[in-house]
């Protein structure tokens, strides 16, 4: 028998205890036979009524000390105490799955090296894609590849709103209201909706794939905060769909990560992801274009995910599966060098006036008319970010620029 501990017994906590005693005889011969038992739960509530009270702990020292305990899982959230439980359990000889996407984030690559130095494992395939099964493929099916790009619809709650905005032509305000009555979005949806959720996911995926260690804080980020009903209506006259995308990509030598709203085509596999759902697309040099697709939360989907992990941990006890992720810093691209195509809305009272003075800046542009009075509105050609910051500057009146994902 392998005993656990499980850190956290909110949404995810109680998924992991669901599935682990709910599935126990799968989940035994998925370890070659040895069962997996959570021995201690640490929260600070009680839980009176509920059969898991026997297990719940409020000193994590108990769980720290017990010899038995072989795997924990962090699903408390936050970088503290999350932080110092996980590098604690790792040096006491534990092995850690996690879920927490704020400190694999932070402190991934340090916490690996422990776990290496020890014949341990930090494993965290639920801290990037829920449900979605993509820190297993790139750290073990697409090793022999070298990725070019990974693109993804990370945030469920972004790409709810933005869903649903595009069915029914709703404001940005109003659809975020219905999200958080229906639990998608939080009280304080900050983290979201300002893309901060998306980017540390981004950087994780990028720090696997590249293989050096790529700070969140580094990496341009912008929300959907600003989107409106109108830009909705102008991406639709385009044939495409605005989606809060997460990318990052090989330039040259380098790597341009960013977090933006884009407009995004039909002939893109992101056009149909909608409602809640998450997608990654991967493009490889050999293996060419592959995408994963699924629940990006949800309480049994990232449960379910955890307890793979927890399987993975317990079948290597002894074995450290080698993750290549270096603390050396990654140095990113600088975005202006960043090249797209964009959607422009500029206020005015002289179209024909407006239309020269962005042909003075831009060249020939394609004009897009969606019955807006009062804007003109066009699409440049592919033009670097810095350029584009300019000329945009010297235009005036802009309302708002969207960037068309190629």
């Amino acid at each position: 028998m392998i005993n656990i501990a499980v850190l956290g017994y909110g949404t995810v906590g109680s998924g992991v205890v669901e599935i682990i005693s709910g599935n126990r005889d799968n989940i035994k011969k998925r370890t070659g036979g040895k069962e997996i038992s959570v021995k201690y739960v640490l929260d600070k509530k009680d839980f009176p009524g509920n059969p898991i009270q026997d297990k719940v702990v409020h000193d994590y020292d108990v769980i720290l000390n017990d010899p038995e305990v072989k795997i924990v899982v962090e699903v408390m959230g936050g970088v503290e105490p999350a932080y110092t439980y996980v590098k604690q359990a790792l040096l006491k000889g534990k092995s850690v799955v996690t879920s927490n996407k704020e400190l694999v984030a932070a402190h991934g690559p340090e916490l690996l090296a422990i776990s290496k130095e020890n014949k341990l494992n930090f494993l965290f395939e639920a801290s990037v894609g829920g449900g979605i099964p993509i820190i297993r493929p790139l750290n073990q099916s697409l090793t022999a590849d070298e990725i070019e790009e990974i693109s993804g619809i990370l945030n469920g709650t972004t790409n709810y709103v933005l869903s649903k905005m595009t069915k029914e032509g709703s404001s940005f305000h109003t659809v975020l209201k219905e999200a958080q009555d229906l639990g998608y979005a939080e009280r304080d949806p900050s983290a979201d909706v300002d893309g901060h959720d998306a980017c540390r996911k981004i950087a994780i995926l990028s720090s696997l794939a590249f293989g050096m260690h790529v700070d969140f804080k580094d990496i341009y980020t912008e929300g959907i905060a600003n989107i409106s009903d109108i830009d909705i209506k102008y991406a639709k006259e385009i044939g495409g769909h605005i989606k809060l995308l997460a990318t990052s990509e090989k330039i040259g030598d380098q790597v341009l990560a960013m977090v933006a709203p884009m407009i995004v085509k039909p002939d893109n596999p992101l056009y149909s992801v909608n409602d809640v759902f998450n997608a990654i697309f991967v493009r490889g040099r050999y293996i060419g274009d592959v995408m994963f697709y699924g629940s990006g939360a949800g309480k049994l989907p990232t449960a379910s995910s955890v307890v793979s992990d927890v399987v993975d941990a317990a079948k290597h006890i002894g074995t450290n599966i080698m993750t290549i992720w270096s603390s050396k810093k990654l140095d990113l691209c600088d975005v202006k060098r960043a090249k797209h195509q964009f959607l422009v809305r500029v206020a005015t009272d002289d179209e024909e006036e407006t239309k020269k003075q962005v042909t003075g800046l831009f060249g020939v542009v394609r004009q897009v008319r969606a019955g807006i009075d009062g804007e003109f509105a066009f699409i440049t050609n592919d033009i670097e970010e810095g350029e584009f910051k300019e000329k945009s500057r010297q235009l005036g009146g802009v309302i708002n620029r969207i960037r068309i994902k190629a």
